[in-house]
């Protein structure tokens, strides 16, 4: 098996975020890699994998960094695969790391989730990949059911709940 999404990490630091996305693209089923590359401390590193990631079968590269945050930006200005940012939060309330990531200059683009937001990077990534993938596209159309089945199971519950003065 080989991996189709690689998460990328700027340090083992972020990993009780990010294991949201891996927890649901293994749920999706979906072959995805994990590494921690740094652009300030391990700066070859992250241009060997930017430059060979395409050529390994990598569709979507999602990847978090905290503070400065350059890691989803030197990696997307290296390959033409899309690269979805997360913002961690580790100082500044991660509102350094979403600017950082964010603001990236004209023919260097990094799709940006919420700070903390790997959950919604690797929907995203899928979403990507079902573009070109009629069983992802299946796959995502049975997650946004599931859902909104969520949300009207959630509607029946809160019926039941009674109050003196609640009129539904």
């Amino acid at each position: 098996m080989s991996p189709i999404v690689s998460i990328i990490m700027g340090s083992t630091s972020d990993l009780p975020i990010m294991e949201k996305a891996a927890q649901f693209l293994n749920e999706m089923e979906i072959p995805f890699e994990v590494n921690a590359l740094s652009a300030h401390r391990t700066p070859e590193e992250v241009e060997v994998f930017a430059k060979g990631a395409a050529k390994k079968g990598i569709k979507v590269i999602i990847a978090a960094a905290g503070m400065a945050a350059h890691l989803p930006g030197v990696i997307a200005s290296m390959t033409t695969i899309p690269v979805i940012g997360v913002p961690i939060k580790s100082s500044l309330d991660g509102m350094d790391a979403l600017l950082a990531i964010v603001q990236m200059p004209p023919g260097i683009p990094v799709a940006t989730v919420g700070i903390n937001g790997a959950l919604n990077a690797a929907i995203l990534a899928l979403q990507i990949i079902a573009t070109g993938d009629e069983l992802a596209q299946n796959k995502m159309a049975k997650y946004k059911s599931d859902l909104k089945n969520k949300i009207s199971k959630a509607n029946e519950e809160l019926a039941l709940i009674k109050y003196k003065y609640k009129t539904n």
